[in-house]
């Protein structure tokens, strides 16, 4: 798992690529949660994760909570494949907010 952390206007985007797993996930939950203090809305774009465990689903669950303690904004953006079926299997995508892609982020920016 790799990530990248941009900033667009006043969204922290937080992009991870390959898998999201047991191993990976204590490290996305740091770089998330530390993204969600700095109190701007946070996009998780998904798009290049391959595959993701339930512990990945945990961590974005966590996020999600943190975000909305602080009443900011928190998306998952272009999940795809596996993913967005994990999440859907889970009945997440009733309570994330799901965009294709980072652009339909645009509200949370200003």
């Amino acid at each position: 798992m790799t990530h990248t952390v941009t900033t667009h206007g006043k969204l922290q985007i937080l992009a991870l690529s390959g898998e999201v797993d047991m191993h990976s996930s204590p490290i996305v939950r740091k770089v998330m949660l530390d993204l969600v203090k700095t109190g701007s809305p946070v996009v998780i774009e998904l798009s290049a994760v391959k595959y993701m465990d339930s512990s990945g689903v945990a961590t974005l669950v966590e996020g999600l909570q943190n975000a909305r303690k602080l009443g900011q904004g928190f998306v998952l953006a272009a999940p795809a494949g596996s993913v967005l079926g994990v999440i859907k299997l889970a009945r997440l995508d009733k309570v994330f907010r799901i965009v294709a892609s980072v652009a339909e982020c645009d509200d949370l920016a200003v």
